[in-house]
């Protein structure tokens, strides 16, 4: 007999499965009432109102397994509930449907304007000329992000026989043949749409991803849209936008703070807002109810939890033996990630040395937690990374080789696109730690570093002095600088590590270096 506190408001509909099962014994009570058996608690269910601390975990030793229901979990301290063994899962696409609806009916209502056309009915008035509106049959409608939300956005458009375009860096041919959507460019999506919804994560490339700059770019009259999070429009280049007619509307379920109250844009006519609400329906509660509540229930009764979010506790002796490896691959799929900007549809792992003799899987998880980490929006790790990259359609293969080029031990990790390849080099020792050795055709010897420059340039004399200078002029200093070339005058890479990271304008003063082809930012 399982133990189940459910210690928020949660949808008795959708936790039937542990409701109805005759394994458990289910308490709804917060989980601070003092009445509450923490002791004899098994799994325990939330939402966002309880907040999950060291002191709480520990004192609930018999604790096996947090449902979170909703996508979130910054309320659950992560690292102590792995210490202490616990799993930690979400329900990440119960809201999917939900939020993709309340972005069409916002589309829909924005277009034709009914909110302001209701509220002047509301008035006592019968205006009809001032709230003509527009069809969406035939018109463009840009995605920017296309995930499970964006996707099931264009298919909702298409119902109304939109054209749908969609700009993700990491969207495959194929899965936007699968969605009948058209993959384009950022720059296209502006130019080109009638309309533009943003579905991205918010990462410092997504922040203020339409500003001033990339807003003039859009066509003239052009709808903005944004039920994915606050940060990812510059609200005030969105104001001036609209204001100068530029921009026609805009419907906005997010902010950057929140709650908004009296915000500038709810006070132009040409916008629409609600308070957060894109998931907020009856069916999307029970549906991550009824997600967690199942999962839950499945590994009380020794059933893998595919929504998993932290690695379950591994022994000492265990933990140190594979901790170094797994750091050292979980950064190269850092590297690799922020190297290959582009969709992926293949990752191949291959092992020589004293390593390949092992259990290779974890290692092959803890490459793609450090990959994924940087493409989706969401808590990526060992766990859940596996399914991650089956979800996104990314074939995942490894091999065991026997030549290890003098190394102890030797990975490499060769990602695969529609276009391009990207091979990684890196080796582990006890006395030297991780290091990376090759990327592509060029041998280098780099620790990674927090903060990271790679820099593609043409092997000519004053390079590396025109670099630092570039950087002492922005107040950057390096702090460990490695070279690789092929051939003597071609081309050639730099790898630095920095006291602090290259912002924007670092990066694109490298530009008027002649010698420079490309340079990224990393971060680890």
């Amino acid at each position: 007999m399982f133990t189940v506190l459910v210690s928020d408001q949660m949808d008795k509909e959708g936790l039937k499965p542990v409701l109805e099962s005759s394994l458990v014994n289910v308490i709804f009570q917060p989980v601070h009432d003092t009445s509450v058996p923490l002791e004899q608690i098994d799994a325990l269910l939330i939402r966002s109102a309880t907040t999950v601390t060291e002191e709480l975990l520990n004192r609930m030793p018999r604790l096996k397994i947090i449902g979170r229901a909703g996508v979130g979990v910054d309320n659950v301290d992560m690292d102590a509930a792995t210490s202490n063994g616990v799993v930690v899962i979400n329900a990440p696409d119960g809201n999917t449907i939900s939020t993709a609806e309340h972005t069409f009916a916002m589309l829909a209502s924005l277009v034709r304007n009914i909110p302001q056309a209701n509220q002047s009915m509301k008035q006592g008035k019968w205006d009809r000329k001032s709230y003509q509106g527009a069809e969406l049959y035939g018109k463009t409608l840009g995605v920017i992000g296309f995930g499970r939300i964006g996707a099931e956005l264009a298919a909702r458009a298409r119902g109304f026989r939109m054209n749908v375009i969609a700009f993700d860096p990491f969207l495959t041919k194929s899965r936007a043949e699968k969605h009948r959507v058209t993959p384009v460019e950022l720059d296209e999506v502006l130019s080109k749409s009638d309309f533009i919804s943003v579905h991205t994560p918010l990462t410092k490339e997504t922040k203020g991803l339409l500003n001033k700059e990339t807003l003039q770019k859009t066509k003239q009259g052009v709808y903005i849209l944004n039920c994915a999070r606050g940060g990812i429009i510059d609200e005030k280049a969105l104001y001036e936008a609209i204001e100068s007619r530029h921009v026609k509307g805009a419907a906005i379920d997010v902010f950057e703070e929140e709650p908004a109250m009296n915000h500038p844009l709810t006070t132009l006519d040409q916008v629409i807002t609600t308070p957060h609400i894109a998931a907020s329906t009856s069916e999307a509660q029970k549906n991550v109810a009824e997600q967690v509540a199942i999962e839950v229930l499945n590994y009380l009764n020794g059933k893998p939890a595919p929504h998993a979010l932290n690695l379950p506790y591994l022994d000492g002796d265990v933990f140190e033996k594979f901790s170094p490896i797994t750091k050292l691959t979980r950064t190269l799929g850092e590297m690799s990630s922020q190297l290959f900007r582009a969709p992926v549809q293949q990752i191949e792992l291959s092992y020589a040395g004293e390593i390949s003799h092992q259990e290779t899987g974890l290692f092959n998880r803890s490459f793609l937690a450090g990959f994924f980490r940087h493409r989706i929006d969401g808590y990526v790790n060992e766990v859940n990374a596996s399914w991650i990259a089956k979800e996104r359609d990314v074939q995942v293969a490894e091999k065991h080789e026997n030549e290890s080029q003098g190394y102890s031990n030797f990975v490499k990790a060769t990602v695969i696109g529609e276009k391009d390849t990207l091979e990684v080099y890196g080796t582990f020792s006890r006395e030297i730690g991780p290091r990376i050795v090759q990327i592509n055709e060029f041998s280098l010897d780099f620790q990674p570093a927090r903060h990271t420059l790679y820099v593609q340039h043409n092997d000519q004399p004053g390079v590396i002095g025109k670099v630092g200078q570039l950087l002492g002029t922005h107040d950057v200093n390096i702090a460990t600088m490695q070279v690789g070339r092929k051939n003597e005058g071609g081309k050639a890479i730099m790898l630095l590590s920095t006291d602090k990271e290259c912002d924007q304008s670092v990066l694109e003063a490298f530009a008027r270096i002649d010698e420079i082809v490309s340079v990224s930012s990393i971060e680890l």
